[in-house]
């Protein structure tokens, strides 16, 4: 039974287990296969939930900690954590990886085997990387689940898939190796540095071995680096993460790996791969590279405006339906980067929350996507209209989820896009304002998606004897519907989770923000503690 010293075990061994039984099951036992895969991601998605009965919110550093010597010639251990920050996003993996799966039932037909062996796989990769506390272990899980995704939008994708899948590995590959340069500077400035103790961090970190790749070692030392050096380490992890979230201009191969994707690939892609550059900036780029990262600030602030209007813009002018839901993705990461490069609490928070929202939100959104293409075959957005009159309860789910991801008050978006609109008020009301306008056009994308396929008169005959959604797709949606109101209605139980890492963070970069910076705009804001302070002493002299 999982307790609190083997759970991440549990949770990320479970998926393994599956798929080494699928391979011995005879591809012919298709329905096996299927009930099987299903009932072990449901049993992955519970095997998790005890985390949030046993997550402690009050302390800030790593829970649950495996730690196993794994490649002791270079220090590389296999040692499992969370914080705050990716015990959201373990629980988002768990849950939209069941529901991904549970989507397939009736729409893979080839090759089932190989399908379900190759979400097991990607399931366990996006779960290593979001627990490893080791940097060796976090790349090799980054790296393994580029395999099975190449291969799920490569073998069960759509017309253009090997194009699509091709361009995606390719993407993500050269982003990757340039993070793994940057690894392994830091391994080695590691090393020298412990070797001529002129770093200030070894003091903190002396009981450990010179050679090692512990992230909480890192996280103490990378940030005491010169800044010549956080230059050089920053540029390499950013572009393995600008391209995973994907920031403009790196996200041309997101359109076509959503468009050419099976449905469930769509969902996982949306809801999860795309947080792992958002969480490598606030994992690893932020706290590691303070000083670098206040430097990059305005570059990457441009970046993020620009991809939160483009990506809007684009969406307007798309036919295809999942094409457009994929450009909202980059509109809507966009808001998130830029909400992370605000540097204060309520940026962070709500980028962070907004990664969750996202996933949730986007994910139902393809879903449903899939469930209009399982019937009729097409994307196209002409072909619908008037749906609402056959597929009532697909509707009703279609416009909830919409609102959602539009960000309407009592639904999860408008949480996530309230907190980071905060924080970015607290840095530039010009920021806020293209954050606003990136807002108000993803209402009149979403607004008119629903209105051109879901109301109105049938013009289609095909469109008449479509049939509602069964009670499999029903158990696949409603609990995103309520996941939406739940985060929208108490959002406590996220903030309170993510509070402790997230001033860690804060803190980090206000003593890295010492020295005025060049742009004004990226100024950090003071305490009201320290604003009080001085008040007081000026009313004391």
């Amino acid at each position: 039974m999982p307790t609190q010293e083997n759970i991440l075990l549990w949770v990320l061994l479970i998926p393994l287990v599956g798929a080494g039984v699928v391979l011995f099951i005879p591809g012919k036992q298709k329905d096996l296969i299927r009930w099987f895969t299903n009932a072990v991601f449901a049993l992955g998605f519970l095997a998790s939930l005890p985390l949030v009965k046993w997550f402690d919110n009050s302390n800030g550093g790593f829970q649950f900690v495996v730690d196993m010597q794994w490649v002791p010639s270079i220090g590389a251990n296999f040692t499992l954590g969370l914080d705050g920050i990716s015990y959201l996003l373990v629980m988002l993996t768990t849950a939209l990886g069941f529901l991904s799966v549970l989507c397939s039932w009736s729409y893979i037909q080839n090759r089932v085997k190989e399908y379900y062996i190759m979400f097991f796989l990607l399931q366990a990769g996006m779960l290593g990387v979001f627990m490893s506390m080791d940097l060796f272990l976090f790349y090799v899980f980054w790296e393994v689940m580029l395999v099975p995704m190449y291969f799920i939008i490569g073998i069960w994708g759509h017309e253009r898939r090997l194009y699509a899948a091709i361009k995606f590995f390719l993407y993500t590959l050269l982003g990757s190796v340039l993070m793994l340069l940057g690894i392994l500077g830091l391994y080695f400035f590691h090393i020298n540095f412990h070797a001529l103790g002129s770093c200030p961090a070894i003091a903190e970190v002396g009981a450990h071995a010179a050679r090692t790749f512990s992230i909480p070692v890192y996280l103490n030392f990378a940030s005491a680096l010169p800044g010549e050096w956080q230059f050089w380490m920053f540029w390499a992890f950013f572009f393995a993460f600008a391209i995973k979230v994907p920031m403009f201009p790196f996200h041309t191969w997101l359109p076509d790996a959503h468009v050419e994707a099976p449905t469930a690939g769509s969902v996982i892609l949306a809801a999860v791969l795309l947080k792992m550059g958002t969480y490598g900036f606030m994992r690893f780029s932020l706290p590691m590279f303070p000083k670098a990262s206040i430097d990059a600030a305005p570059l990457i602030i441009i970046l993020s405006i620009i991809a939160i209007i483009y990506g809007a813009l684009v969406c307007m002018m798309q036919k295809d339906m999942k094409k457009l839901i994929a450009y909202s993705s980059v509109s809507h990461m966009g808001f998130i980067t830029l909400g992370i490069f605000m540097f204060n609490y309520n940026g962070l928070a709500g980028g962070l929350l907004q990664q969750i929202n996202h996933g949730i939100s986007t994910g139902a959104l393809f879903l449903l996507a899939g469930v209009l293409y399982e019937r009729r075959h097409t994307r196209l957005i002409a072909e619908f209209g008037g749906v609402s009159h056959v597929m009532p309860g697909f509707a009703t789910i279609f416009f909830i989820i919409s609102l959602a991801s539009m960000g309407m008050p009592l639904l999860n978006g408008f949480i996530g896009e309230f907190t980071i609109l905060l924080g970015i008020l607290q840095v530039s009301i010009y920021y806020a304002g293209f954050a606003v306008l990136g807002v108000v056009l993803g209402a009149a994308y979403l607004l008119w998606l629903f209105q051109r396929t879901m109301l109105g008169e049938i013009t289609n005959p095909e469109n008449e004897k479509l049939k509602d959604l069964n009670l499999r797709e029903y158990a696949t949606l409603l609990p995103l519907v309520a996941w939406c109101f739940w985060i929208g209605i108490y959002p406590k139980p996220y903030f309170e989770a993510m509070q402790k890492p997230v001033e860690a963070i804060v803190a980090k970069l206000k003593a890295a923000n010492s020295e005025p910076p060049e742009v004004a705009a990226v100024t950090l804001p003071a305490d009201d503690e320290a604003e009080s302070e001085k008040d007081q002493e000026k009313a004391a002299d």
